[in-house]
């Protein structure tokens, strides 16, 4: 096995267990290393300190393990039955009202690198590195020892995720099918609701099962209001918001295939009469929207910067986007607005948002601080990974 040296003074962060060692902090590289070979990683004084996935970029170690430098044969199926039993803890992995959840959460479950999202049987896997991207056959058949018979499928969508420089064979595909399983969607259910998830052709895994708390929370405030999704993608938070009573919820995404499956998702818990599918760019529609006419809103968008380079213009994105939500719903109204983007953290989010309402002259509270779910868990050690924030806003 490869080592990596580190120059000195550089392992305080690994001794407080964060879990990626950058490329600035290498002294030497003892062996050649390809990318995703599991190396072991020391001090300059030789002590050892972690085990890791080594791969080329700024982050060149991505830590596997802080206590022994060779991974025994049962390393996946140890990982993934401790992160089963953190949604078991959660209340997640045999809830009757829901059966999705994400199974693995990158570096909050000691895994960076690795999603894993579970779909009433179906795994849906993504790497997002050539060490994890290597490893598929050796989880999938961890997973198969970890569900049983409850397995369905396990189907591999890193062609988007995984390092494309990289020379790997990018093709999404079947890893395991049950005998006789041949669906290429499924209907889930989340807190009782009903939801297509099309793992092959959908955006991430299928679902967006990072909001499924914040759905909830709309649907709390949702009775007797008329609301606005923007961004709405399958529609979540609009099922919600109609279960709960709201008048009439109107959805927008600028996505003619993520619209068909809003309406889909509507008509499948039974509300198509109390809603309306855009498909439409946010801004432009909120642009000819009368104000007033809205008394909720919801704005998740995409992430604005996947990098830090970006920042700048999400910020003033986020900026414009929440000026003109803010500006048109009506008085005693609630907007719930997101950003999922890793790089803008909750104090750059709220000072946009902020500057939005100052824009508006409208006066605005804060009624709650949002984020992401308990199966979407941050590591204490790795406060990177706490990337879905929101706010719930009043407005006068």
């Amino acid at each position: 096995m490869s080592k990596i040296i580190l120059k000195k003074r550089r392992e305080e962060s690994l001794l407080r267990f964060h879990p990626w060692v950058f490329s600035g902090a290498i002294a030497q590289t003892v062996g050649n290393p390809a990318e995703g070979d599991v190396v072991s990683v020391y001090s300059a004084d030789g002590q050892f300190l972690a085990a890791g996935h080594y791969q080329v970029g700024s982050i060149a170690v991505r830590v596997l393990s802080f206590e022994t430098e060779v991974l025994g044969p049962d390393f996946w199926d140890v990982m993934l039955a401790r992160a089963y039993a953190v949604r078991e803890a959660a209340g997640l992995a045999d809830a009757p009202d829901t059966d999705c959840y994400r199974l693995v959460h990158g570096e909050g479950d000691s895994l960076p690198g690795l999603i894993i999202d579970y779909y009433q049987g179906v795994c849906v896997f993504q790497a997002h590195s050539v060490g994890m991207f290597r490893a598929k056959k050796a989880i999938c058949e961890a997973l198969c020892r970890l569900y049983g018979d409850r397995l369905k499928a396990v189907y591999d969508k890193s062609s988007g995720t995984a390092p494309f420089k990289a020379g790997l064979d990018l093709v999404d595909g079947y890893l395991y099918r049950a005998p006789g399983f041949e669906s290429k969607e499924l209907t889930v259910l989340e807190h009782g609701h009903k939801f297509i998830v099309d793992w092959t052709e959908g955006q991430k895994t299928g679902f967006f099962l990072d909001q499924r708390e914040n759905r909830a929370l709309v649907g709390k405030y949702a009775a007797g209001r008329n609301v606005l999704n923007l961004f709405c993608y399958t529609g979540g938070f609009s099922v919600y918001a109609l279960a709960e009573g709201a008048q009439h919820v109107d959805s927008v995404d600028s996505s003619a295939k993520a619209m068909s499956l809003v309406d889909r998702n509507v008509a499948l818990n039974g509300f198509a009469d109390r809603h309306g599918s855009f498909c439409a760019d946010a801004i432009e529609f909120l642009r000819g929207v009368p104000e007033g006419k809205y008394d909720l809103m919801i704005v998740d968008p995409p992430a604005f910067a996947k990098h830090r380079g970006a920042l700048d213009n999400a910020l003033r994105a986020y900026q414009r986007l929440n000026a003109a939500a803010i500006g048109k719903v009506a008085p005693g109204g609630l907007v719930f607005t997101f950003s999922c983007s890793q790089v803008v953290d909750k104090e750059a989010f709220a000072l946009a948002v902020f500057s939005a309402a100052a824009q508006t002259k409208r006066n605005v509270r804060i009624l709650d601080r949002l984020n992401q779910p308990a199966d979407h868990s941050v590591s204490i050690y790795h406060p990177e990974g706490e990337y879905l924030k929101g706010l719930l806003l009043y407005v006068e």
